[in-house]
């Protein structure tokens, strides 16, 4: 963990559940009381009909791979490999952007439409990053 080198995200009062479940292990979305809408990222208020009551849940940690690129520009914080940047639908509904991991960062083996699962990248003692990888 202190190698890490890679910016870190810096949780906010609005995005510290987020975190939090990423600690912990799990995704925590945010979902209307009036309208019922699940959505990421996290906000105090629902987008879909600007209401304040939500609630935080459990997303299920499975996903699609919905859109990516290959950046094969080595950066020095990054690593020489090539690695994915990628935007995945979550089960619940929301996109999130993340990395695909546990696979080869290639056309072939990143299809669109591909079943995902959360797997979680422990970066300090408060911070884990959520990633993607094939599902099982």
């Amino acid at each position: 963990m202190a190698d890490y080198k890679r910016p870190l995200p810096q949780p906010t009062p609005e995005t510290q559940h987020f975190w939090d479940g990423c600690r912990d292990g799990e995704i925590r979305l945010q979902r209307c009381k009036t309208c019922n809408h699940t959505y990421f990222p996290p906000r105090d208020f629902c987008p879909a009909c600007s209401a304040r009551e939500v609630e935080v849940v459990k997303a299920s940690g499975k996903a699609t791979l919905y859109s990516y690129v290959i950046n094969h520009r080595p950066r020095p914080d990054f690593g020489e490999e090539p690695h994915s940047i990628a935007v995945v639908q979550l089960e619940e509904g929301p996109r999130m952007m993340t990395n695909i991991v546990d696979c080869p960062q290639t056309p072939e083996a990143l299809e669109l439409d591909m079943p995902l699962e959360v797997t979680f990248e422990k970066a300090t003692d408060e911070i884990s990053l959520p990633k993607f990888r094939p599902a099982k």
